[in-house]
């Protein structure tokens, strides 16, 4: 395919329930930086030329306001809605519901507005610079429609100290491709322990698997197998008020499974952390300005 220049999309039309409020405009940084703050500057350090927001249509004026002054001269930014027209995705029906479709949905609103390799990421997970570095160079010289990748990060590394978290379980092959991913919504640690929960019961975590922190890398073609599938999702839970969620982990697992395209798994030694929870921000904030302290950024982002 025609090499392009990769597009970062960020992951951010989120209700953050379990936050409590708007995480991902929240101050992390000494400076009042965003956990987006630091991965655009980290994108940007790696050679991304354009960032595209996925958000509510209600919070599109906010995230200008904070966002587009600070970047003006040093990325292109663009703006895509997450909301509950099924029109646009070959659905001739209103679904009635509260909570959004899931990460599934937020990538495929993005089909008419990306036409070129890009990485997908969570707006309010820290990946440090090697995870874009590599994605970077993944997107500029590897990348095809049967070649897609993701960041590889080691579950135990992932979990929260505060409550269970939803985390994308995968293993490897010996070839460095992922074999099989399974979305599990409730992982977490008990008695020292990797465990998810499942209304079934409680299961173990294998100690060598690997988690996807939603940090992708797509060619425009993930869109036509994404709408195949929410088409299906939407059809299946059409109840009032449905709260199953459509993620991006489901996706990738049927591409894998139809033999479609492959995922290279690319590994990082970057320090992941995230916030998922309101007692994981001064953890966080921590984190931060002991990287700020260390030299690796600057006290004021931006200045």
């Amino acid at each position: 395919m025609e090499k392009k220049q990769p597009t970062l999309l960020i992951l951010a039309a989120g209700m953050a329930s379990r936050y409590g409020s708007l995480k991902q405009v929240d101050s992390f940084g000494p400076s009042g930086e965003t956990i987006i703050d630091y991965s655009i500057y980290d994108a940007i350090k790696a050679g991304f030329k354009k960032v595209s927001f996925i958000v509510k249509k209600d919070f599109h004026h906010e995230f200008k306001r904070i966002f587009d002054a600070k970047l003006a001269g040093r990325i292109e930014t663009d703006y895509v809605f997450q909301d509950f027209d099924l029109k646009k995705f070959g659905i001739d029906k209103e679904i009635i519901r509260q909570k959004p479709w899931g990460t599934g949905h937020a990538l495929i609103s993005a089909k008419d507005q990306i036409n070129e390799p890009f990485c997908i990421i969570n707006a309010d997970d820290f990946y440090g610079y090697e995870s874009f570095e590599k994605m970077y160079k993944f997107l500029s010289e590897n990348v095809t429609d049967e070649n897609l990748a993701l960041m590889g990060f080691e579950v135990n590394n992932t979990l929260s100290d505060h409550g269970k978290v939803s985390r994308g379980i995968f293993s490897v092959s010996e070839d460095g491709y992922m074999t099989e991913i399974t979305e599990r919504t409730k992982v977490y640690r008990n008695n020292g322990k990797m465990v998810y929960d499942e209304p079934e019961g409680t299961f173990p975590v294998p100690e060598n698997s690997y988690a996807s922190m939603n940090f992708w890398g797509f060619t425009p073609k993930i869109f036509e197998t994404g709408v195949e599938l929410f088409q299906k999702f939407a059809k299946e839970n059409d109840e009032e008020n449905g709260t199953n969620e459509f993620y991006i982990p489901s996706v990738a697992e049927e591409i894998i499974k139809s033999g479609k395209a492959r995922f290279k798994v690319l590994p990082t030694s970057s320090t992941w952390f995230g916030v998922t929870y309101k007692e994981d921000k001064p953890i966080v904030q921590e984190k931060l300005s002991a990287l700020v302290n260390a030299g690796v950024y600057p006290e004021n982002l931006w200045r």
